[in-house]
């Protein structure tokens, strides 16, 4: 396992150098490139920022609202017959809205319930494997003027769907509930 340390640590430094080296060969110029791409970069980073903004302040309104707590007092009863425990049920709503909030509500339930909790690895197992749709939409396809995702959403959000009912088969068949 030593070599496998040596490797990860080795691993980026090797493939910039390896990139650089590549460039430098083909006659690229290596530093007007990078300083360019950045530049590129900056400019994208500050283009996403009233997308951000919106999606971020839609989400405290809806969590502050309430909204979010009855949506799930309400799915309880409907949840529990399937086995899914309703603590869960935030962490799903959430994850395809926003990577960070799902991933405080995730630590959350794993500080409440331990990360070797059915609960714990639900909530770990769903966080890999779902995925921000709203928040690429927003920011990615507003940053590059897409005006029509609907396509988009209806597979973005399938997609979560599935991930979400694989989550919770394969936990519940590898660890139980």
């Amino acid at each position: 396992m030593e070599w496998l340390t040596a490797l990860s640590v080795w691993m980026i430094p090797v493939l910039i150098g390896t990139v650089i080296l590549v460039a430098t060969i083909r006659r690229v110029p290596t530093y007007e490139t990078f300083v360019s791409g950045a530049k590129e970069g900056f400019g994208m980073s500050v283009s996403i920022i009233p997308y951000l903004v919106g999606m971020l302040v839609a989400i405290y309104v809806f969590r502050a609202s309430g909204a979010m707590e009855a949506l799930v007092s309400g799915m309880a009863p409907f949840l529990s017959w399937f086995g899914v425990p309703a603590d869960i049920v935030p962490l799903a709503l959430l994850r395809p809205i926003s990577g960070t909030g799902a991933l405080g509500l995730m630590t959350d339930l794993t500080a409440v319930h331990g990360p070797d909790s059915y609960i714990g690895r639900l909530a770990a197992t769903l966080q890999g494997s779902t995925d921000t749709t709203f928040y690429i939409l927003t920011v990615y396809f507003g940053a590059v003027g897409i005006k029509k995702m609907g396509d988009a959403l209806k597979v973005g959000l399938l997609a979560d769907l599935v991930g979400i009912i694989a989550a919770i088969f394969i936990v519940s068949l590898i660890f139980g509930s």
